[in-house]
C-alpha cells in the first residue's frame, strides 16, 4: 500500500498524494528538474541550454497495477516504453511513455517536438537506427536540424553487406560504445537504480512520467550539493 511507504512524520497518504497530484498537473516536477539543469549545465562551464540532443527508448516490465501497457517484440518486454531526449551529458530534455508495443518512430515526432519547445536552440540530434530512413528525414525536415544516425557496428545479430573478397561480415564481439548514444544509455540505467523504476508500478501515464523527472532531479541535486563549484 502506498502508506506504508511515507516517512511516519508524513501527513495522511491522501494528503501527500493530492499534493503529488496538483504539483503534476502544474508540471512544476518538470521545471524543478529543468531548474537544475540548467544549474548543473552552468556548473560545467555549458550553456543553460544545448544545442545538440540525443533521442532513444527503453521498454520496461510493468507491475500488475493496471493501465496502458503493451509488448515489444524487439525486447521481448510486456509493459511500457519510455522515450527520451537528453542533452550530450545525458540530462533529460523531455519524456513520453507510453506502451511497450509504440513503435520508436510513431514516439519520435511527439517526444522531439517537446524538447524542441522546451530548447529551441537544439541544432542537432542523434539517433539510433530505428529512427532512420523516413524518420530521420521528416525529422530533419520538420525542425531544420542535422540528425545523425548512429548505427551499432556488425555482430552476430546486426550484420552488414561489405564490397571485396571474403570476409563478407565484421564481427565486433561483446559490448561496443557507440559514439553520443551512449550518454543516453547512461540515463536509461540512471532511471533503473531505484527500485521504485526497475518496473512502472502506476496505471496513469502522467504518473509514471513524472517519475522520471523526480528520479532524475533528485540525482542533479545530489551532484550540486556534494560537488563544489568548478571555477
Amino acid at each position: 500500500c502506498s502508506w506504508r511507504m511515507l516517512p511516519k512524520d508524513f501527513p495522511t497518504w491522501q494528503a501527500v498524494y493530492k499534493t503529488f497530484r496538483r504539483w503534476l498537473a502544474r508540471g512544476l516536477f518538470e521545471a524543478l528538474y529543468d531548474e537544475l539543469r540548467k544549474l548543473w549545465r552552468t556548473r560545467q562551464h555549458r550553456a543553460p541550454d544545448p544545442t545538440a540532443a540525443v533521442l532513444d527508448s527503453q521498454s520496461v516490465r510493468t507491475s500488475p497495477q493496471g493501465g496502458p501497457k503493451g509488448y515489444d517484440a524487439g525486447k521481448k518486454v510486456k509493459g511500457r516504453k519510455r522515450h527520451l531526449v537528453t542533452d550530450t551529458l545525458g540530462l533529460v530534455l523531455s519524456v513520453l511513455v507510453t506502451p511497450a508495443s509504440t513503435q520508436d518512430r510513431d514516439a519520435a515526432i511527439p517526444v522531439v517536438d517537446m524538447a524542441k519547445a522546451k530548447v529551441p536552440g537544439i541544432k542537432r540530434l542523434y539517433v539510433d537506427g530505428a529512427y532512420a530512413g523516413a524518420r530521420a528525414a521528416e525529422l530533419r525536415e520538420r525542425y531544420q536540424i542535422e540528425v545523425e544516425v548512429v548505427r551499432h557496428p556488425p555482430n552476430r545479430k546486426v550484420v552488414r553487406w561489405r564490397e571485396g573478397q571474403l570476409p563478407l561480415f565484421d564481427l565486433f564481439k561483446g559490448f561496443v560504445v557507440l559514439p553520443k548514444r551512449w550518454v543516453i544509455e547512461r540515463t536509461n540505467a540512471w532511471n533503473d537504480r531505484p527500485r521504485r523504476m526497475n518496473k512502472d508500478h502506476d496505471r496513469n501515464l502522467a504518473v509514471s512520467t513524472v517519475w522520471i523527472w523526480l528520479t532524475e532531479a533528485r540525482i542533479l541535486l545530489r551532484r550540486l550539493t556534494a560537488a563544489p563549484a568548478l571555477s
